[in-house]
């Protein structure tokens, strides 16, 4: 028996995690995702409790920790199940501010159904988290084809802690995901996994032509093809996602601006929010509103972005249509 297989039968919480992991399985494919067959036996098999063998939950009073190791059996299945749920995990909290999380399992699922990956791809991850994100990729395409990287070295040590749990050995650097991964380029897929200020042009030229870059940004997902190392262009994908930042990244585009004077329902609109957020700096609420109502409430594929010679806008319909926005890119004037 393998060290890796001995490992994960000496989990004690193996037999009950399987249960609530099917489980976890079919209301994830019940929304559409996991239309591969091989990311469907990724999520049907890589155990998510070893990922997160303690997180927090959101109280009144700040945070409860929920762990593996409690004494009271009660709080221990709150845990496990809590590990299961569709939802995203709190996972380190300093000084009352989240600075980690593991994602939602379903939009795990579909953002990586977008990458469209194929046996034999490369992928580079911006973001280790707990280093389930990274397992799942690494069992759909092997351990030798995944790196996955993060700032922080109590997160990359811990990932790899995980990582190793559960019998999986991509691998994992700790360094300033902005500036990507050359030693171990070129990469097939890029995926982020927190939001964006803007796409770090650095991942550009690591990623071989016609490669593909998934990331965060504005509230939602921009889905690149990398033509060559100075452009690449896309649309964004109908999920909404919220992510913690890239931290060095600069300021995100995630807060909204202030809506007072607009019609509440309109305020309220979830799609409306994403514009106003996808413009901040470039137009006010009432010209968002005004644009809005103009092209009939679009929906997130109708916007875009381009990144090339150094520039970055986000557009709606067409990258060298009349609606386009800069994005802030270190030392670049703007478009």
């Amino acid at each position: 028996m393998g060290a890796d297989q001995d490992a994960r039968m000496r989990d004690p919480f193996a037999g009950p995690a399987a249960e609530v992991r099917a489980a976890l399985l079919r209301r994830i494919t019940a929304t559409g995702a996991l239309g591969d067959p091989a990311w469907r036996a990724a999520f049907a098999e890589v155990p998510r409790h070893l990922f997160v063998p303690y997180y927090y939950v959101s109280t009144f009073a700040g945070y409860e920790r929920l762990w593996s190791g409690d004494s009271d059996p009660n709080r221990r299945e709150r845990w496990l199940r809590g590990a299961y749920a569709d939802g995203p995990l709190a996972t380190r909290v300093r000084d009352g501010e989240l600075v980690s999380s593991s994602s939602q399992p379903s939009l795990m699922a579909r953002m990586l159904d977008a990458l469209e990956v194929r046996d034999g791809h490369s992928v580079l991850e911006i973001g280790a988290g707990t280093g389930y994100n990274a397992a799942l990729l690494a069992h759909r395409l092997g351990d030798s084809y995944v790196t996955t990287v993060d700032l922080d070295p109590e997160i990359t040590e811990s990932a790899r802690s995980h990582l190793a749990a559960a019998g999986y050995h991509p691998t994992v650097i700790t360094g300033d995901g902005a500036r990507g991964c050359p030693g171990r380029a070129p990469f097939d897929r890029v995926i982020a996994t927190c939001a964006l200020p803007s796409v770090p042009q650095s991942w550009l030229p690591q990623c071989r032509p016609g490669g593909l870059v998934l990331a965060p940004l504005a509230n939602g997902l921009v889905l690149l093809r990398v033509r060559d190392a100075d452009h690449a262009e896309g649309h964004f994908l109908h999920t909404p996602a919220f992510f913690v930042p890239l931290r060095g990244g600069g300021p995100v585009r995630t807060a909204i601006p202030h809506v007072g004077g607009l019609p509440r329902r309109v305020a309220g609109s979830e799609l409306f929010r994403f514009l106003l957020t996808l413009t901040a700096g470039s137009l006010d609420p009432h010209e968002a509103l005004s644009l809005w109502q103009r092209e009939q409430r679009p929906e997130r594929e109708r916007f875009g972005a381009t990144v090339s010679g150094g520039r970055q806008w986000v557009w709606l319909d067409d990258p060298e249509g009349p609606y386009a926005w800069p994005l802030d890119v270190p030392g670049d004037a703007g478009r």
